[in-house]
């Protein structure tokens, strides 16, 4: 077994080991054994690092693997002699990036760099540790970060993805930069390399068995983690150095708490405007208000009197996602609650694509004839509604056919957007996060939630530098006196 000098000490001599305190690590845990011999009491060591519970198998302790820095951080402060065998990582030469930082992007770096939770330990043998989250806009170069934190540590290292575009994206990055083979878990392949890519769904199902095998990992999109699952990968790492990579990091469910606690706290947040005009596209936000039809306002009131009623007599308040699960849950054997959902789903349909705002979307496409467009919707129909009526090309979670030249569909029609063959494009959330999206200088929200997070993902999309200077522009589409004001104004808050 290698053992990295910058993350791990030497273990003791053999005249060491009778009282050595031994760690390993086993399927998502740190073992523990030798507290019995050691000057260190495992009362003191609960006080120390959160977790530490007896194994009644082996007569020692154990903790979760993400404990791994603080346990050996807590270690360090005593005279215990530590017989280290967590980590198990190949040896990687050091790493060079061409990459050049900007200034806040060095800021960032550094304020991670800064968190270093070994820094009063015997940091010649432990070497860097830093742990956070970096939040930073869409298209302000979070990845260009991550290479560069990469390097500087110069250990083996797993970046967690959302998705098969970003798997690949990042694979082909890291190829191109550090001149060797990236490993990769997902898309039909699991090969393990030092440098490993991974999706979160992949991630899942393998950090027990490679927790011992990264110094590092890199969660792009780390908002992701908050979910049940996913939080777990980083639970079941040993990585001590960790790095989260987001462009809005508070989750309206409050499970953002949950990400700070696997991986570190937000150490460094950069807004959109502190950027604009220096480093991204100034910008900015019209809002433009249309009136539904007769025939449409009379659909809308219909139904939106079918679902509110329905709510009104289950008790349902629908304040959150839970409360919508709620709904759904009782769709499947109450014929009322299935009424309500479908009346709900078409006041939406009719508040998102009525006729007046396609008519505004006509309006807007018209006015910026001579520049790059991206129209959002939230949903597939309306997506293509508008791409039929248009004649524009559209990407949604389907466009994913493999052309004769080996390209998918979707690499296609970017390429052909970024060549500037097609001026306008219409997509739904497949494009909201870290895809690399070529530049435009028009985004129109047609279509979307309340969420902050995807109302900040969409401004990135057009927020890329412009090399005449002019200023990018986001257009609002919104159905005057519907519940779509409501979500406007809860995404702009």
């Amino acid at each position: 077994m290698w053992v990295c000098p910058r993350l791990c000490p030497v273990t003791p001599t053999p005249a060491d080991e009778s009282t050595a305190i031994e760690l390993r690590y086993e399927d998502g845990t740190i073992r523990i054994d030798g507290l019995e011999r050691a000057t260190v009491s495992p009362s003191s060591l609960r006080t120390a690092v959160p977790g530490p519970e007896p194994d009644r198998r082996t007569d020692g302790w154990r903790v979760p693997a993400f404990r791994y820095a603080d346990l050996r951080a807590a270690l360090a402060g005593t005279d215990a002699v530590i017989d280290d065998r967590v980590l198990d990582l190949e040896s990687v030469p050091a790493l060079e990036s061409a990459y050049e930082l900007r200034d806040y992007q060095a800021t960032a770096l550094e304020a991670w760099l800064e968190t270093d939770r070994w820094a009063d330990g015997p940091a010649e043998s432990i070497g860097r540790a830093p742990a956070g989250i970096l939040e930073l806009p869409t298209g302000s170069g979070k990845t260009v970060i991550a290479l560069k934190a990469i390097e500087r540590l110069s250990v083996p290292t797993l970046v967690v993805v959302p998705t098969i575009d970003l798997l690949e994206q990042w694979q082909r990055e890291l190829e191109r930069e550090f001149e060797r083979p990236i490993g990769r878990f997902g898309g039909g392949e699991q090969r393990l390399e030092p440098i490993t890519v991974s999706t979160y769904d992949s991630a899942y199902l393998k950090a027990d068995s490679v927790g011992d095998r990264f110094g590092c990992v890199v969660f792009d999109e780390v908002h992701h983690l908050g979910g049940e699952g996913y939080r777990e990968i980083a639970r079941l790492l040993a990585s001590p150095a960790r790095l989260g990579l987001t462009a809005t990091f508070e989750r309206p469910d409050g499970a953002h708490e949950v990400i700070e606690d696997v991986v570190g706290p937000l150490v460094h947040r950069v807004d959109v405007d502190e950027l604009a005009g220096d480093h991204l596209a100034n910008y900015d936000v019209k809002r433009l208000e249309v009136s539904l039809t007769p025939d449409e306002r009379e659909e809308y009131e219909h139904n939106q009197e079918v679902f509110t009623n329905y709510l009104a007599q289950s008790n349902i308040e629908m304040r959150s996602g839970s409360d919508y699960q709620e709904l759904v849950k009782r769709s499947g054997n109450d014929p009322d609650a299935r009424e309500a959902l479908l009346a709900r789903q078409r006041a939406r349909e009719i508040m998102f694509g009525s006729e007046a705002k396609l008519e505004a979307l006509a309006g807007v496409l018209d006015d910026h004839r001579g520049d790059r467009a991206i129209v959002f919707t939230a949903h597939n129909d309306l997506a293509y509604d508008v791409s039929e009526r248009f004649l524009i090309p559209t990407i949604t979670h389907q466009t994913d056919n493999v052309l004769a030249d080996g390209r998918s569909e979707r690499e296609y029609i970017l390429d052909r957007f970024r060549e500037g063959d097609y001026t306008r494009l219409v997509t739904t959330n497949v494009l909201n996060e870290g895809i690399d999206v070529p530049e435009a200088s028009v985004g129109v929200i047609l279509s979307g939630s309340g969420s902050e997070r995807e109302f900040k993902q969409r401004l990135g999309r057009i927020l890329r530098p412009k090399e005449d200077g002019g200023r990018a522009i986001l257009y609002e589409i919104i159905s005057k006196n519907t519940s779509e004001e409501r979500i406007a104004r809860r995404r702009r808050d």
